[in-house]
């Protein structure tokens, strides 16, 4: 007798996420591109004339500046690898599956959450 349980999305539910999915790889790259472009930024904001005090502080803000737009950066990068991953997934046929349990991820999950590789239940059970 055949369950009732969804064992995968279907073609057109899968085509959806590959579109969502397009879309956000595309965002993220632009924000990744932002993120590069300022922590290679090394253009001076015209503080040579003001005060030294004023300048160091400047200096120690602009490294801690690049110190967290390279750490932005590096997860945006990891993001766009996430998504590239559940592409893979979605041509696979394999997207949505959790890789704990086996069962189909929640779909709201998976819209807010388009790389989740794991359920709700499964994630919960690693805490």
């Amino acid at each position: 007798m055949a369950s009732d349980k969804k064992i995968r999305y279907s073609d057109k539910e899968l085509s959806e996420f590959k579109k969502l999915i397009k879309n956000k790889i595309i965002k993220a790259k632009v924000d990744h591109e932002l993120l590069k472009s300022a922590y290679m930024n090394n253009g001076n904001n015209g503080t040579e004339d003001t005060s030294p005090t004023f300048k160091a502080f400047e200096e120690g803000s602009e490294t801690m500046s690049k110190e967290a737009n390279t750490q932005l950066a590096i997860r945006q990068e990891k993001f766009i690898r996430d998504l590239n991953n559940a592409l893979i997934r979605i041509e696979n046929k394999t997207y949505g599956i959790c890789r704990v349990t086996g069962k189909l991820i929640n779909m709201q999950r998976l819209f807010l959450v388009p790389h989740a590789t794991l359920s709700i239940e499964a994630k919960n059970m690693q805490k």
